[in-house]
């Protein structure tokens, strides 16, 4: 598809800018083979066209092969349908591959074409012979659609940060309880003793950058999941075509670069990604994933921080709960059912997770935080995480 035509619909105007539906984002995934049938991930887009051939719609699609990458987890669901006869591979994910982070899925402002998109996925859970079909990480925004649609709705956990337009980090260590405060000082003080942190972006990243932080990159991805899903190839691109929506941060000790932390910068939001060190130093982690980010957001006046799945000690650095949509079309009517009693269970649970939370705020004044209505209210609070 034409990048002009593919950006027209997932990123026009009139909405913030979402660097991971950008068509230069999801073409590197496939250029650099780290999206393709071979790694399980087969591109099938969805392309809605008018009467006149003109492109009015569009969906991010994937024929998968297996549950890895996505971040909303579905194996006991895989295992529960192939113990009872059936093949729960291939199934259909709309999302963006290897991210966790809430984006358009239906690329239209039109209710009729979001309606007709979602009929296509159907009708192709249908011809590839899928179990399934998933859509995560969707906007708020879509639900309206998937209701519609009947598709049944599945909540999530993670932890954001809100930035209601702070001057400067300062201020916003001012709205945490003294105790919060303190530990946030001496968190920093203890990781900037040993290195030097620096910040690139734009014409400043160059392939020293990015050989580095690959290799960060690997680092984490053995020690946590075995293989990496991405390639360097993937970096080397998006360095390419995507330099002014990057901010890489790195640590230097003794001229040598020793951790580092990407993050991708939207129209409203700081996106932090990825993570890796070849050193340990106290609290490096923290530091650049974490404040340095909020630091980044504060003076680019973005809305919020989104650093990526999990993670309730994100809570002690000014992180809240928040709430996340996906969406899952399951045509056998008995796993279906099976799995919607599951929802009704898990979504009580995740709300009462958000609850639990948000009782243990660091903040020290109740702020109204929303986000279309999944930010809950910061409670008074002065206890400890």
């Amino acid at each position: 598809m034409d990048p002009g035509a593919w950006d027209a619909l997932a990123n026009p105007p009139q909405q913030p800018f979402d660097p991971f539906i950008a068509h230069a984002f999801l073409l590197a995934l496939e250029q650099s083979g780290s999206v393709s049938a071979e790694t399980g991930w087969m591109p099938v887009h969805v392309i809605a066209k008018n009467t006149d051939g003109q492109i009015v719609g569009a969906m991010p699609l994937y024929l998968k092969s297996h549950s890895q990458g996505e971040y909303v987890f579905d194996h006991g669901w895989a295992a529960a349908f192939e113990q009872a006869g059936g093949s729960y591979y291939p199934k259909l994910q709309s999302s963006i591959p290897f991210t966790p982070v809430a984006g358009p899925r239906l690329l239209s402002s039109d209710p009729t074409i979001c309606s007709a998109l979602i009929d296509a996925v159907q009708e192709l859970t249908s011809r590839f012979g899928a179990s399934s079909a998933h859509i995560t990480f969707a906007r708020e925004q879509e639900t309206k659609s998937f209701k519609q649609a009947k598709w049944m709705q599945r909540k999530g956990l993670q932890f954001h940060f809100p930035n209601p337009r702070y001057a400067d980090y300062e201020e916003f260590l001012a709205t945490l309880t003294s105790r919060k405060r303190k530990a946030l000082r001496s968190e920093r003080k203890k990781a900037n003793q040993d290195v030097d942190i620096i910040s690139f972006s734009g014409n400043q990243l160059t392939s020293e950058h990015w050989d580095a932080f690959f290799g960060f990159y690997l680092d984490t991805g053995a020690r946590k999941w075995g293989t990496p899903y991405l390639n360097r190839t993937f970096f080397e691109l998006i360095g390419q075509s995507m330099a002014q929506h990057i901010l890489l941060i790195l640590a230097r000790r003794d001229g040598q670069w020793v951790a580092g932390a990407l993050n991708f910068i939207g129209g409203d939001c700081l996106y932090g990604r990825y993570w890796g060190c070849t050193e340990h130093h106290d609290s490096l982690h923290f530091e650049l994933c974490y404040h340095r980010a909020i630091e980044a957001a504060i003076a680019m006046k973005l809305s919020r921080v989104e650093a990526g799945a999990q993670g309730a000690h994100k809570m002690a650095r000014g992180y809240l709960p928040v709430l996340t949509n996906s969406w899952h079309h399951l045509p056998d009517p008995g796993f279906a059912d099976a799995v919607g009693r599951f929802l009704k269970e898990e979504t009580f649970e995740m709300r009462r997770e958000q609850a639990a939370c948000a009782a243990l705020s660091p903040y020290r004044q109740s702020a109204a935080f929303t986000n279309e209505g999944d930010w809950l209210t910061v409670p008074q609070n002065d206890g400890e995480l």
